[in-house]
């Protein structure tokens, strides 16, 4: 990575209204749209549907501490069936759709939404001072993830929040750009300024077309014009899964023995359902395995 490349790689930027009524964040997530799309093999559809959610998840990841985790999953009746992304507020992100390969019927004039169609968003967080991970779900509204994730916020966290993401393809089909913004009202905000950030917010580029011209600061620009802000934080963020042969070796340890002495295969491919990566384990790999979960069990 040269260093034009590194000083335009994807990255996430928090910021606040000097008033401290508004919170706003951006993110450039091209390279982790084109990196999900690669690993997964996903037609045009679902890497708009995922690139989307992988946004999302990230938008939303940037509030949490330390090893705190946020998924978000999009479940409904269409092609797609259902679209998952799971982030850190250390900007690490990964995520799969159930059906890789789908489409949808433009003879019938289905749109974006359509892909996942009638069902529901879920929201689950994993937090330090729960034992249970936090979890909340709403129907979905369109199913193009914008406005279902601002639906979620207002109805599950009682937050009002403009939420714009975008993956942008060019001719060829290919990601030209992904990214996304969140805009949240805090505690005194004002009718007055309200206003002017949807204004903003409804008569500016899409985030794909803005990525071509300029960076997170200039969309930071667009999004808060009128209204002085001052930054919080900037870190990059990437596609990361952190699977590995050991942890798919331990899963494999509580399966119960027999039924892995059963398998009687030479060898045996696990395949990471967030990031695609593939783990083989040979037929004795898989025998030892077996035979150390019985000597447990004695």
């Amino acid at each position: 990575m040269n260093k034009e490349e590194f000083k335009h790689r994807d990255r996430l930027l928090k910021a606040i209204s000097e008033n401290g009524h508004y919170r706003i964040i951006v993110v450039k997530t091209t390279e982790i749209v084109r990196t999900a799309r690669n690993n997964h093999n996903l037609s045009l559809l679902p890497t708009v549907l995922l690139g989307r959610t992988l946004t999302a998840a990230l938008l939303l990841a940037s509030n949490l501490k330390g090893e705190e985790r946020i998924q978000i999953k999009l479940q409904g009746n269409g092609p797609v069936g259902s679209v998952t992304a799971e982030a850190t507020s250390h900007g690490e992100v990964r995520g799969y759709v159930a059906s890789p390969d789908a489409a949808l019927d433009l003879a019938n004039n289905e749109k974006l939404g359509d892909g996942i169609g009638i069902g529901l968003m879920t929201v689950s967080k994993v937090l330090y001072n729960k034992a249970r991970p936090v979890t909340g779900t709403v129907d979905l509204v369109r199913g193009n993830v914008n406005e279902d994730l601002a639906h979620y916020l207002l109805q599950s966290e009682q937050v009002p929040s403009a939420v714009s993401l975008d993956v942008a393809l060019d001719e060829h089909g290919d990601v030209a750009h992904a990214g996304g913004v969140l805009v949240q009202a805090m505690p005194g905000a004002e009718q007055e300024e309200t206003e002017r950030i949807e204004n903003n917010i409804r008569h500016m580029p899409q985030i794909g077309e803005q990525l071509q011209s300029t960076y997170l600061d200039g969309i930071l620009a667009t999004v808060s014009e009128g209204m002085p802000v001052r930054e919080l934080d900037r870190y990059p963020v990437d596609f990361f899964c952190r699977c590995s042969r050991e942890r798919f070796q331990k899963s494999l340890a509580l399966v119960n023995p027999d039924d892995l002495l059963k398998m009687n295969a030479e060898t045996e491919e696990l395949v990471c359902h967030y990031c695609g990566e593939r783990y083989e384990f040979s037929g004795e790999e898989i025998e030892a395995i077996a035979h150390k979960a019985k000597l447990r069990q004695n």
